[in-house]
């Protein structure tokens, strides 16, 4: 299959087109069919191990999903099929049907028996409704039957307190498009949003369940599914609604990418890739959106080539179990070999039609590659700091935390450090945790971070604080400006002569260049050491810097210049910012930085005792 010519003239930040799109998704689809069960109701992909829902369900991950993407293709191009992927999926759709949870070797697991299934018939519904005209109308009215006595029961409550609730939802929008069930139907999308209404934390933030678990599914879940339904049931009332709230996440998500189309690798399910670009289409697609069409489009081809021009698929163009090629340390339990083809939400754009301007308008630049930009999140307690001379984006984290996080558990590496970027770690154990500042035990074990709790944000900084060890508590704050970062933890309760560590950034040999600097409370004769990390995300050989100190009462305040820069030859960290302490005050002038934009000669003032809960 031939590749499209690159359009430098109409995108001049990625040079791809609509048909760049086309090409991959036929692509990505052709490259599954080797893999398809008898009658293609299964695709059992190749993997080093099957998911915790076992293999059958994982064959069922690997059909749905891929029927997503095959449905975006098939409906951007109203109905039109030359590489005839729905003939495929209807027949795989009869035989997993027809004898659900049988030992056929073409059966679906039923969602009854296997809480996984709840997850794919979103996917499948979904699916069934982009096509509708071309799939569910040409059936026949018993194959009609069998799908949707298998969909049914995903109309119950969710067996998972989170943003699995939008699966029945996402099930029952496509029954009440074919006049199924409607009442049921309609009771299950009013139970479901009226759960993650509970969720919403304002300005475009849920919490992802009963807890600060804040990531990507904020983006290709909670926002996506309910206003892709309230778009394609043409619900006004609930666009206006959802709507906004994308629009306003938007005005967030868009500064979480790199200029070399990199979303930030924060949180779990990275192995989703460019489904981060899911969620800015929709706000194209719906009118809610704060990106201009040829802003939107260069995010989402930045991020699509970002990860196929670094090796995301093998070479039989299977998307792997990673990040850019395979990554084991990032895939969760519940992901099979199917698993990474919820890319395919990333595809959600053809559905705009070939003469949308999100197709015919220039690209336009990123914010990361316009401005250096300091922005709280202030619901989710994360703080974003991007560079215009690198286009790099760090997020340093004062809130997010783990579905499962309790104090004493061991960290979730994707959520549990104090900052994350698009171009380092995190460092995976037994190496030592980057960008975390821990209390060292006599044998050298380091305290795990635990739940952080949000304890304030503002223009320019953010802070939070957490318990790694009872009766210990620690107060942390990020300022940041340009690329500097003032780091400082204020340890609280801790017995005197206590040894601490402040790691950085986790860096590999070709990466940026990292710094950190000791400002108070660090030995000021002595520069930072180094301490191996193996392998990240990025590659194999990372490092990460590593001060040292020790606590000299009931409160002591630790004090660190950081920077991550892609600058080759940058100025020392300690020119970019002069810090005062007085008392646990922190005064922070800003200095002049040739790679910056922003005004230097600045000050920021925090009082980090007016921090802490009495």
């Amino acid at each position: 299959m031939p590749t499209p010519p690159e359009n430098r003239e109409l995108s001049p930040y990625t040079g791809w087109t609509r048909a760049h799109w086309e090409t991959t998704a036929d692509r990505l689809l052709r490259a599954v069919r080797p893999y398809a069960s008898p009658r293609g109701a299964l695709i059992d992909l190749p993997g080093p191990r099957p998911s915790w829902s076992g293999a059958r369900s994982d064959g069922l991950e690997g059909w749905a999903r891929t029927f997503l993407l095959a449905a975006l293709r098939v409906a951007g191009s109203q109905g039109e099929d030359p590489h005839g992927h729905l003939a495929r999926y209807a027949e795989g759709l009869a035989a997993g049907t027809a004898e659900p949870g049988t030992d056929d070797p073409d059966s679906w697991p039923l969602t009854t028996d296997t809480r996984q299934a709840v997850v794919e018939s979103a996917s499948v519904a979904l699916g069934l409704r982009l096509t509708r005209p071309w799939l569910w109308d040409r059936l026949d009215e018993r194959t009609r039957h069998r799908v949707v006595d298998w969909l049914r029961p995903a109309l119950r409550p969710s067996p998972v307190d989170n943003n699995w609730w939008l699966f029945g939802l996402t099930v029952a929008g496509f029954l009440q498009d074919a006049g199924i069930e409607t009442d049921r139907a309609a009771a299950t999308v009013d139970r479901s949003l009226a759960r993650i209404e509970d969720w919403y934390l304002g300005d475009g933030w849920y919490s992802d369940g009963d807890n600060r678990a804040f990531d990507h599914y904020n983006a290709w879940a909670l926002h996506f599914y309910p206003v892709l339904h309230a778009y394609l049931a043409g619900d006004r009332t609930l666009l206006d609604r959802y709507g906004p709230r994308l629009r306003r996440h938007l005005d967030d998500h868009v500064h979480l990418f790199d200029a070399n189309g990199s979303p930030l690798p924060y949180g779990r399910s990275l192995i989703y890739r460019f489904a981060a670009a899911a969620a800015p289409w929709l706000g194209t697609l719906t009118g809610h959106t704060p990106l201009t069409p040829g802003a939107t489009r260069r995010l989402a081809s930045g991020s699509l080539r970002h990860f196929l021009d670094r090796g995301a698929t093998d070479p039989n163009g299977l998307l792997t179990l990673g990040w850019h090629g395979p990554y084991p340390p990032l895939v969760q339990e519940y992901s099979g070999p199917g698993s990474p083809y919820w890319a395919s939400k990333g595809f959600l754009g053809l559905l705009l039609p070939a003469d949308h301007p999100a197709w015919t308008d220039p690209e336009e630049a990123l914010p990361a590659e316009r401005t250096d930009t300091v922005r709280p999140f202030a619901p989710a307690g994360l703080l974003v700091q991007t560079t215009a001379a690198d286009g790099l984006v760090r997020l340093h984290n004062h809130g997010s935390n783990h579905v499962h996080s309790a104090p004493g558990a061991e960290d979730d590496p994707g959520y549990a450090r104090h900052a994350y970027s698009t171009r380092t770690g995190p460092s995976i154990a037994p190496a030592p945790a980057d960008n975390h500042f821990a209390l060292l035990a006599a044998d050298g074990r380091a305290t795990t971070r635990g739940p952080a709790a949000p304890a304030g944000a503002g223009e320019n900084w953010a802070a939070s604080l957490h318990t790694p060890r009872p009766g210990v508590r620690v107060l942390s704050a990020t300022l940041a400006h340009g690329r500097a970062e003032v780091r400082a933890h204020l340890v609280l309760g801790a017995p005197e002569g206590t040894p601490v560590r402040q790691t950085g950034w986790a860096t590999t040999p070709e990466g940026p260049r990292a710094e950190l600097h000791p400002v108070h409370g660090y030995p000021q004769d002595t520069a930072a050491g180094e301490l191996p990390t193996g392998e990240t995300l990025q590659g194999p050989g990372a490092r990460t810097l590593a001060l040292h100190g020790t606590t000299t009462g009931p409160a002591t305040l630790f004090v660190a210049l950081a920077s991550l820069t892609a600058d080759p030859a940058p100025a020392p960290v300690a020119a970019l910012a002069n810090v005062r302490v007085t008392g646990h005050t922190l005064h922070v002038t800003w200095q002049h930085d040739s790679t910056a934009t922003g005004t230097p000669g600045t000050t920021t003032r925090l009082d980090l005792d007016a921090l802490v809960p009495a």
